[in-house]
């Protein structure tokens, strides 16, 4: 019903105020659980800026709730200052041109 989807909206909102630059993923940095958020976190630990993550893996609600927040329907998805920056393609494209690290550090 209405509670459940609002406090995922919540927890959502709460985790994007929690750090400057998260990486919503499959898996974790170490042990990343898709090829898209491999390359993401490498495209993301390259530049050097340290970053958050959150395993949708883990958590079904979330998963489903940010694909509705953000309006964008795959994984990964990168925010910085709570305003999403992309997915896979956005974000190695601007690893590519060198604009990543300038948008991370904002």
């Amino acid at each position: 019903g209405a509670d459940a989807e609002e406090s995922t909206e919540e927890t959502i909102k709460r985790l994007l105020a929690s750090a400057p630059v998260l990486l919503f993923m499959k898996g974790d940095p170490e042990e990343p659980r898709c090829g898209f958020s491999k390359k993401v976190v490498a495209a993301l630990t390259a530049t050097g800026v340290p970053f958050a993550h959150f395993d949708i893996l883990k958590n079904e609600n979330i998963r489903q709730g940010l694909k509705i927040y953000s309006n964008w329907p795959t994984y990964p998805q990168l925010y910085v200052k709570e305003e999403l920056i992309g997915g896979c393609d956005i974000i190695l494209e601007m690893a590519e041109s060198g604009e990543l690290k300038e948008a991370l550090q904002a």
